[in-house]
């Protein structure tokens, strides 16, 4: 049986559609853990296409009885494999639009070149008049 709010916490279900992408199984795979009783579930329809909903944790606990441990990690290390890829495809896009702009920003002031840079500020005349005062 499901812990106590366990089908309202964020992450802890995922829909028949979503486990064949992330573990690799079939809906009848899952339809036969819920005939058998190891599944807990519930019925959805969007505009009438009927899906089912099932516990994260029940399905990783039935992939290891029927299909074994290894077979779980593996699947798990490739989800996390991807998540990572697709993180660093979008922080290179968007350092991208920041070098764009950055570009951009100093054209349009005519900054040029590293003797203006704003990257490189010179603090020796300020640590001097702090010194000197």
């Amino acid at each position: 049986m499901a812990e106590y709010g366990e089908w309202t916490r964020k992450g802890s279900t995922l829909s028949d559609v979503t486990a064949q992408k992330e573990y690799g199984v079939d809906r009848n795979f899952i339809v036969k853990g819920i005939k058998a009783g190891k599944l807990e579930y519930r019925q959805g329809s969007i505009y009438g296409n009927p899906w089912l909903r099932v516990l994260r944790s029940q399905l990783e606990q039935y992939i290891t009885e029927e299909l074994g441990a290894a077979y779980l990690s593996d699947m798990k290390n490739r989800i996390e494999l991807r998540k990572i890829k697709k993180e660093i495809t979008d922080l290179k896009k968007r350092l991208d639009t920041l070098q764009a702009r950055k570009t951009e920003n100093r054209t349009s002031h005519g900054i040029v070149g590293a003797q203006t840079s704003p990257d490189r500020i010179d603090i020796a005349p300020v640590i001097w008049q702090l010194s000197g005062s």
